[in-house]
């Protein structure tokens, strides 16, 4: 991990990869990843190692395809554990997770719109503005002047290398 300015850390935000379709007869936090959500996700995370974005800490929602996704993260080595975290559910508000904690760079792995407005916020831009698509990252650096946009990457571009 590169090393940053000590007033300076990085924060991942990636949301699951592609899930079951939503069904009346399944609870929605039982949702699992799809055969290629979970190859696309696993893909992901190779590339997202191979990047060296390896995170101190990743945190995941407590739902199914968000923990399956962690877990597929903590299997490719991009962090050395998982937590989860209640916070990260939809409509959860994970800005105090920011706070708690040594870290450099932290992972959340979550779902939309949640991650999108969380980035959108600390940048500064109306909801909205950021989208993250299934198994795609948003890489924001925050300091002390506030947040800046390293990367927003969807999965295509990321498999790109891998693929071609």
């Amino acid at each position: 991990m590169a090393k940053l300015e000590p007033a300076e850390r990085e924060l991942l935000l990636w949301r699951h990869g592609i899930a079951e379709d939503r069904h009346p007869d399944r609870a929605d936090q039982e949702r699992a990843l799809t055969a290629e959500g979970r190859q696309r996700t696993a893909a992901v995370a190779a590339e997202l190692c191979r990047l060296q974005l390896h995170c101190d800490r990743l945190l995941s929602s407590p739902l199914r395809r968000a923990l399956q996704t962690a877990e597929i993260g903590v299997a490719a080595g991009l962090a050395p554990a998982l937590e989860l975290e209640d916070r990260l559910a939809p409509g959860g508000d994970p800005r105090p997770l920011l706070q708690a904690g040594p870290w450099q760079r932290l992972g959340l792995v979550g779902h939309e719109p949640d991650l999108g407005e969380l980035a959108s916020s600390l940048l500064g831009l109306p909801v909205g503005s950021i989208l993250v698509r299934k198994a795609g990252i948003v890489l924001l650096r925050l300091g002390p002047s506030g947040a800046s946009l390293e990367a927003l990457i969807g999965p295509r571009l990321l498999r790109l290398r891998r693929d071609g």
